[in-house]
């Protein structure tokens, strides 16, 4: 359809519906979920932007994927340059093996593994075995011939073949004592509702983004995010990892205490500068790395 009848209204409300979708392809193309709700938000940008220029839309969830890959590429590509990192070569083909036990392999493997395969093979491992797209459209969302998407997917799932026998554990991350001091002051106030005491740790300046939900900045607006948080008892927050990062896991005690989302904190000389909330995010902790630390 043309985006003359596909006006922004749908388009925002297909973006809503789509997002987790869209997450779970850009978190495994970056090996991250936090990344990858990066990506997943530049796209989003990028996809209202060129909707508001007139762009003609003829089947917007593949157009939508194709701006989310793009977005990905360009994201990876930034990361490239920033860590000079080489590119793996490919590996050589292994046997297939049966259609379910690939979309099976494929949604279980850790978004650290899926950085062991190239990125044409990331593509079209995820597009087709975790999200469920048939060749025809994988190709339209990465651009790529039929023969060479056939061919990054077979060299890809015998990749992912290759290494799920190999063990993808890695030691727990080292915290920075004085980072867990603050963190670990953070948290105890926060699950003792002292609001006040948490407010004067907080900078004037901060900017705080509630993932999925809102973004606001400065000292006055967060003062809303707390009062949320005051209001409602279905959380208890911990320390934590998530992807080798320090975080503040929010768990659920009225669920055995399941994380249910965690939080970034930004420090500058012992003041919170930046906030970022996943709790409204679920999809955010699709295999993600999330490690808890001891009390």
């Amino acid at each position: 359809m043309s985006s003359a009848r596909f006006d922004r209204a749908e388009l925002e409300s297909l973006l809503v519906g789509l997002r987790p979708k869209l997450h779970r392809y850009a978190a495994r193309m970056a090996g991250s979920t936090i990344e990858g709700e990066d990506i997943v938000q530049e796209a989003i940008v990028k996809a209202l932007a060129a909707h508001d220029g007139g762009a003609l839309v003829e089947r917007p969830e593949q157009w939508l994927f194709r701006i989310a890959h793009n977005a990905a590429q360009d994201h990876l590509r930034r990361r490239q340059r920033e860590r000079s990192r080489t590119t793996e070569a490919d590996m050589t083909a292994i046997e297939d093996l049966s259609a379910d036990a690939e979309a099976r392999l494929a949604a279980a493997t850790s978004l650290r593994t899926f950085m062991r395969l190239t990125l044409a093979q990331r593509a079209a491992v995820i597009l087709t075995d975790v999200l469920g797209l048939s060749l025809t459209e994988t190709c339209e969302v990465t651009g790529a011939t039929l023969a060479a998407t056939k061919a990054a997917l077979h060299r890809g799932r015998a990749e992912l073949k290759a290494l799920a026998a190999i063990s993808d554990e890695v030691a727990m991350p080292k915290l920075d004592p004085a980072e867990e001091r603050r963190l670990r002051r953070y948290i105890d106030l926060f699950n003792a509702r002292d609001f006040d005491a948490v407010r004067a740790l907080i900078a004037e300046d901060i900017e705080l983004e509630v993932v999925n939900r809102t973004r606001l900045s400065g000292k006055q607006q967060a003062s809303t995010y707390f009062g949320n948080y005051n209001r409602a008892a279905d959380w208890a927050l911990s320390l934590g990892f998530v992807e080798g990062r320090p975080a503040i896991l929010i768990r659920n005690p009225q669920a055995d205490n399941a994380v249910r989302g965690f939080m970034l904190l930004d420090w500058h000389n012992d003041r919170v500068v930046g906030i970022r909330d996943f709790r409204y995010a679920p999809y955010c902790l699709d295999n993600a790395d999330i490690r808890a630390i001891a009390v």
